[in-house]
Order: C-alpha cells, then structure tokens, then sequence
C-alpha cells in the first residue's frame, strides 16, 4: 500500500467525533474520557489519512470483552501490539482509516506522551511545520516501505516525545 501522507483535512476532526459517538456506545461507562491523538488531531499538520483515537478507560482488562462489538463496527482487535498495557484496535485494511489506543487511566506514562505530543505540535506550530516536511519527504523515499518511512521519522519523534514531554509536565 502507498504511503500517503496528505494536507491536513477539516473533516478529520468530524471523523473522530462520528468515531468517539460510536465507541462510547460499545464502550460505555469503561470509558472515562476520549481524545483525539496523532498527526490528524492537529491543525495545519501533514498526516497519513488514519484517525488516532485514545480512550481512557477504568479497567483495561474489561476491553477485551469488548472485541466482538468493536469488529461489528470495522475493528480489528490486536491486544496489546507491542506497548504493554494497550489495547489496540485497526479498522479498515486498504485503506486504514482508524486506530483506537486504549489505556486504563493510571496508565499516565502513555496517556501523557499521546496528549504531550499533540498538545506541543498543537501550540509550536514550526516543530509541526517541520514534522510534516519531514514526513512528505519520506513518503516519497519510500512510497511503498512502511519500515524506512517509520526508521526515517524515528530519531525525530524521539527528540519531539521527549520536548513535548518536558514541556507537558511542567
């Protein structure tokens, strides 16, 4: 699949809130509150056309029960997929439209780097500027190679995390 990395859309934001309305509906009083995360949460950001969700939940365990539910919706559900104490959800294949990250709420370490970031590109707009540059430039590097397009981005949210972070916390 091609690497498609896209101007930031108005409609993004509706997308989430169509998306937020029907998890909750599934989810419902698991969910404490859900936000919107990723490149698609801020304005003026170049992003691949996939809505972020994160819903913090009281009892992450209690989200597996939830699989079935999620699929009649277009959910594809992949535990924990690599970050300890997640579930993760795809929806959409070709192409991926959504993915749902959810974390039970004393989870701060990963509910924070999600908000951090997105808060941070949110109010410094020439570091998001730049993250977008970067990520155009390796969309078109590798217009077919997840690995190197991830690889190329890497040692840049690595130093974002750790700004945002620093600045989310004071």
């Amino acid at each position: 699949m091609k690497i498609d990395v896209q101007s930031h859309q108005k409609q993004w934001i509706m997308q989430f809130e169509n998306e937020k309305q029907k998890i909750l509906s599934i989810l419902g009083d698991e969910v404490i509150e859900i936000h919107h995360i990723g490149s698609t949460s801020v304005p003026g950001l170049k992003a691949k056309p996939i809505i972020d969700i994160l819903p913090v939940v009281q009892d992450i365990n209690k989200i597996d029960h939830f699989n079935e539910a999620m699929a009649n919706i277009g959910y594809k559900a992949l535990g924990e997929n690599g970050i300890t104490g997640r579930r993760f959800f795809k929806k959409g294949e070709n192409p991926r439209t959504h993915h749902v990250h959810a974390f039970q709420q004393e989870n701060h370490y990963e509910i924070n780097r999600h908000l951090a970031v997105r808060d941070y590109l949110r109010t410094n707009v020439a570091v998001a500027h730049a993250y977008g540059e970067l990520k155009v430039a390796l969309a078109h590097q590798f217009p077919y190679d997840i690995e190197g397009y991830c690889d190329g981005k890497d040692a840049f949210v690595k130093r974002l995390e750790s700004q945002a972070l620093e600045w989310y916390l004071k």
